[in-house]
């Protein structure tokens, strides 16, 4: 069950218009369109879940509905209106009242959206003051308080003194959360502000917006790449692809019935938490702006596409009051996913030699954060490491690389006594275990193709160079299912997908025993993550050894034969998957199940 699900009786939605979007096109220099004929209307306390992979247009949808565009692009046509303002013809001081007391905006990262120098209390009466004039000081204050406990964060004076970083990555969203609720705005816009989130804060922070949307008749957008979050949080779905809607429907009906291919196609790429099953990524890839096929943009990618697809552009027209897509071959019958029947293959790694072995692994920094942690990886295992935020997992992760410091314990790797510092250990130990990091733009080298990324380790372990070194790394590109034409490429010219596979060619071409991976796939679109978890899959069964850092039950289900769950730097429960996931022992564990989203 998920936290948001029974806060409170959705019951009619108010039928006052709060925004109006009519044909809205924003274009790149030679009139390339990223968006194009965007038009719907939103509600007074409706909730409005905007979904697609990257490059669908989503950002660039939410960021205009504020009369904005990216760097390079304008809006060129349409209308946008809020509350029968026009904000699309409004400039300078007008549109930036408007931007604050109209419409708020939540963006993803409160960590690089919150001025750093100013303290929670400054920020807040910063906004009011700007936008608000007529409040006078007490009013202000009373406004904050009463923001602040809408939100579910301390008014008292020393939590108003606090800096952002002194906050944890909740705390930090709910300040988001205050600064556009303050103003009272009639809409609200969010672009995936739980991304980063472990499922427990997430979940809280879901249900503290519909509450606010419910109980103030604020209108929302909700940006995200992941149809499971919003599952119970919105009213209605609209999809895009290519800049274009290719669906919109009711809640209910999209999720038991989508009738567009490339719906499907999204809600089959999930891993859910409820059930193991196939994981189908949607071949291909979203066409770049000026690359755009003529007809149906998803034409190439969709299995029922027929000659007209390739010809004509199909409008988005209605199946039921409830329901329209742009599909000239919709589906009409309701969606079916079905589980595996046979959920693991692996043999139970208690009765296997441990290729990883660990006993009492302390770890401090300021503070401790780990306790006496003891586990066994068996070769050819994925033992998944699961908990919120600040419970330890990267923490583990990095000590068991040889990345931590402070570190204290044992760790046998294949037999032998393995050193807590990376440098420390010999050359054939380093290159047989090789750590993915989260963010694979930060982890590559922005100034190296991704040969030279690829060969350097090539010539650092095993001294090759040359042809040999071309060799391998095309073999190894190929493994991870990327054209050998990418070598020649730099990082910023790939896809986040891309990158992530390039971080995995790295750490494969290495020929590694024991993978370590760091939340790998949380910020990829969910058809880029079933392709990551299927390439993990096979390279497991191909002897692979995995050690998988998530906070994404839906993940652990799909790819982890056991689990771990870290609390605040302690195991409190480990066992087979399927054993931990359906009958938790841990009250802890219960709670992050109930707290994570399912699409059934």
């Amino acid at each position: 069950m998920n936290a948001i699900a029974g806060i409170e009786s959705r019951g009619p939605v108010l039928t006052k218009q709060v925004l109006q979007v009519r044909d809205l096109r924003v274009e790149l220099p030679g009139q390339i369109d990223v968006l194009s004929g965007v038009t719907f209307d939103l509600e007074r306390g409706e909730i409005l879940g905007l979904v697609g992979e990257s490059g669908s247009g989503k950002t660039t949808l939410a960021t205009a509905l504020l009369a904005h565009a990216r760097r390079g692009a304008r809006i060129v046509g349409g209308q946008v209106e809020v509350s029968g303002r026009s904000l699309l013809t409004l400039a300078g001081e007008d549109l930036r009242r408007a931007r604050g007391s109209l419409i708020g905006y939540v963006a993803q990262d409160p960590a690089t959206a919150l001025n750093p120098a100013l303290r929670i209390g400054s920020l807040l009466r910063e906004t009011l003051s700007v936008h608000q004039v007529e409040l006078d000081r007490a009013a202000q204050q009373q406004r904050i308080v009463e923001t602040l406990r809408d939100v579910g964060l301390p008014d008292d004076a020393a939590f108003l003194r606090r800096f952002p970083h002194q906050l944890s990555g909740g705390q930090q969203q709910r300040v988001m959360l205050a600064l556009a609720f303050v103003l009272r705005p009639v809409l609200i816009v969010l672009d995936e502000p739980t991304t980063a989130l472990d499922v427990t804060t997430q979940a809280h922070i879901l249900a503290t917006l519909r509450r606010l949307c419910k109980s103030l008749g604020v209108a929302a957008v909700y940006v995200s790449h992941d149809l499971a979050v919003i599952k119970d949080l919105v009213d209605r779905v609209m999809v895009m692809y290519a800049g274009r809607i290719v669906e919109v429907a009711q809640r209910e009906v999209l999720f038991h019935q989508p009738a567009h291919p490339y719906t499907r196609g999204l809600l089959a790429a999930i891993p859910d938490v409820s059930q193991r099953r196939d994981l189908l990524a949607i071949p291909g890839h979203a066409p770049a702006p000026g690359q755009r096929p003529q007809g149906c943009a998803f034409a190439p990618r969709c299995g029922r596409r027929v000659a007209a697809c390739s010809v004509l552009e199909p409008p988005l027209q209605d199946l039921s009051t409830e329901q329209r897509v742009a599909c000239l071959a919709p589906h009409l019958q309701a969606l079916q996913l079905r589980g595996q029947t046979s959920v693991s293959t692996a043999i139970e790694a208690l009765e296997r030699t441990p290729l990883l072995e660990i006993k009492d692994l302390n770890v401090a920094y300021d503070r401790q954060v780990l306790f006496d942690v003891s586990l066994r990886v068996a070769a050819g295992e994925c033992l998944a490491l699961v908990g919120e935020s600040g419970s330890g997992k990267t923490s583990l992760a990095r000590a068991i690389a040889g990345l931590g410091e402070n570190a204290e314990g044992e760790v046998h790797y294949a037999g032998e006594l393995l050193s807590l510092s990376a440098r420390q250990r010999d050359g054939g130990q380093r290159h047989q275990i090789q750590y993915i990091f989260q963010n694979p733009y930060r982890a590559l080298n922005p100034r190296q193709t991704v040969y030279q990324t690829l060969s350097a380790p090539l010539e650092h372990f095993f001294g090759i160079k040359g042809t040999a070194a071309r060799q391998k790394v095309e073999a190894v590109l190929k493994r991870v299912s990327l054209p050998t034409s990418v070598a020649e490429q730099y990082p910023h010219s790939l896809s986040g997908g891309e990158r992530q596979r390039v971080a995995i060619a790295r750490a494969l071409v290495c020929e590694p025993k024991l993978l370590i991976c760091d939340e790998i796939t949380s910020a990829l679109d969910v058809s880029v993550q079933a392709s990551i978890l299927a390439l993990l899959r096979q390279l497991q069964g191909e002897g692979l050894t995995l050690l998988f850092v998530t906070h994404d039950l839906g993940v652990v289900r799909a790819i982890a034969d056991r689990v771990l769950v870290l609390k605040l730097g302690r195991v409190v429960e480990q066992g087979r998957v399927d054993q931990v996931l359906d009958q938790p022992q841990a009250a802890y564990t219960r709670s992050l199940l109930e707290n994570s989203p399912t699409l059934w």
